[in-house]
């Protein structure tokens, strides 16, 4: 029987193998333990640029404009921006999914936004 390994946290690569007790990831080289593997996913959260933990739904305020390329303007401090998804484990580093007023769909990181 075989088994199952889990994949990789950082990168999802399913070609995860096992080091001694070490899970070992040979795409990216990220390493972690058995026993990390599921304090991991419940630490995970992701927070504003106060540390505030943020939840699918919440609404944000941008702390700074912040420039959108392909637009004529930029998005002003204090635009508020309603019923947020969250992305965890993003791979470029934008971890909110939202639909702003006047630019339509885009991700945005949360570094640059306040809990409403």
């Amino acid at each position: 029987m075989e088994q199952r390994l889990p994949n990789c946290p950082q990168c999802q690569s399913v070609y995860t193998y096992m080091d001694q007790e070490m899970y070992v990831c040979p795409e990216c080289g990220h390493e972690w333990s058995q026993n990390a593997q599921s304090e991991e996913s419940v630490t995970a959260t992701i927070t504003d640029s106060n540390g505030n933990p943020l939840e699918d739904g919440d609404s944000v305020v941008v702390i700074k404009d912040l420039k959108v390329k392909g637009a004529k303007s930029a998005i002003k401090q204090g635009t508020k921006i309603k019923n947020i998804k969250l992305i965890h484990d993003p791979a470029d580093g934008h971890d909110i999914d939202c639909n702003i007023e006047g630019f339509g769909a885009m991700k945005l990181k949360s570094e640059f936004v306040k809990k409403a």
